[in-house]
């Protein structure tokens, strides 16, 4: 599996772990940022998301420093579905039920003990679908309905 990882200046101090725990069985690719100087979160999501979008990799990893940021430029894109998590269950719901498809962590929140562990069920948790893909599908026609 390709996995993609991002983060702006406050998530820097977390994706060398985070990278360490996809890389064990998958192929990463490192979108950036190699620097604490101050960036904007959206800018350091930008090609990663789009990357997310065209194929190129089939999940994301996006971190900054409460994961918030992330999370809110990450569902501002069509087929993405980014879950901010902050323990064991909701990293094993984000995908069983969700499908999520880009996880997001907070460096200043979540310690690295916990990160690892969420980033390692986030995936090898699979989709259960079912009666979650209705649930999907709905979600998915929220836009056009509001």
């Amino acid at each position: 599996m390709k996995i993609g990882i991002a983060c702006d200046h406050g998530g820097l101090s977390l994706k060398g772990a985070i990278k360490a725990v996809l890389a064990s069985a998958n192929d990463v690719i490192d979108f950036g940022v190699d620097s604490e100087a101050s960036v904007d979160y959206p800018d350091c999501a930008a090609p990663a998301l789009k990357a997310l979008k065209a194929g190129e990799v089939d999940r994301l990893v996006l971190i900054c420093g409460t994961g918030i940021g992330m999370s809110i430029a990450a569902n501002r894109v069509s087929g993405v579905r980014a879950t901010l998590v902050h323990d064991a269950y909701t990293a094993r719901m984000s995908r069983e039920h969700n499908d999520s498809n880009c996880l997001v962590l907070g460096a200043r929140t979540t310690g690295v003990a916990v990160a690892e562990e969420i980033a390692a069920i986030w995936l090898e948790t699979a989709f259960a679908g079912g009666r979650h893909q209705q649930r999907l599908d709905k979600a998915d026609q929220l836009a056009a309905k509001i």
